[in-house]
């Protein structure tokens, strides 16, 4: 299993929110590259990055940031957060970032989706976010009325191969994962799940290795809950 400690960017800083709420938003470091330096050197191969500020309004704010962090970190990144349109996703793949995650595009512009992943493959992931089951969008505030698990099945099916699913309920609590709900996802042939939202524990990580394929670990390794050299090995 690879594990993806997580950077989240507002105006060039790296900070977390609590269940996605940007009026609830700590500062963890003004140097975002150097985080993800320092992640690099536990051992990390990995890195998931969100552009809050895309997310939120749809602007470029991070761009610079994220461009530094691909060029000066030898990792493979994933990005997400405001990716709408062709037009970001080819700026960001060439940039060198690995692969691009849609979340509220994929739900809302099905064809769209199922036109970038004939195009860019397993370049598009798809990022789940649930509540109580159903799909979430427009930065966790609307909840659709879209099954999570049908709607990762109806991801496969149009041959999307990544999907980061997070139960929102979870996220930034440090009170553990929904590990039932990757229990579940399992079942789905041919879809590599990736593991979002509350991962806390060190037990949370061998257990998960066997159910996914890889895991995001972000407050937990930023507060010191989970040490990530410990982490990144225990997940080999």
């Amino acid at each position: 299993m690879d594990i993806f400690p997580a950077i989240d960017l507002r105006d060039g800083k790296a900070v977390r929110l609590f269940q996605g709420d940007y009026d609830k938003m700590t500062v963890y470091g003004e140097d975002p590259v150097a985080i993800a330096a320092s992640f690099r050197e536990k051992g990390a191969e990995n890195l998931h990055l969100v552009d809050l500020d895309g997310a939120k309004d749809g602007r470029l704010v991070n761009y610079d940031t994220i461009s530094r962090i691909v060029k000066c970190v030898d990792m493979f990144v994933e990005v997400g957060g405001g990716i709408r349109d062709e037009e970001r996703i080819r700026q960001y793949l060439d940039l060198g970032v690995g692969r691009v995650i849609l979340g509220t595009v994929a739900v809302r512009e099905p064809e769209f989706l199922a036109d970038m992943v004939k195009k860019y493959g397993d370049k598009i992931a798809v990022g789940v976010d649930a509540k109580d089951g159903y799909v979430a969008v427009n930065g966790w505030k609307e909840i659709t009325g879209e099954r999570s698990f049908e709607f990762c099945l109806h991801l496969r099916d149009i041959g999307v191969k990544t999907v980061i699913y997070t139960d929102i309920s979870k996220d930034g609590s440090l009170g553990g994962t929904n590990m039932e709900v990757y229990r579940k996802l399992k079942e789905i042939e041919g879809l590599d799940i990736v593991a979002s939202g509350g991962i806390s524990f060190m037990e949370e990580i061998t257990e998960l290795k066997d159910l996914v394929g890889a895991a995001i670990l972000g407050k937990a390794i930023y507060s010191g809950a989970l040490d990530l050299k410990k982490a990144v090995e225990a997940a080999r």
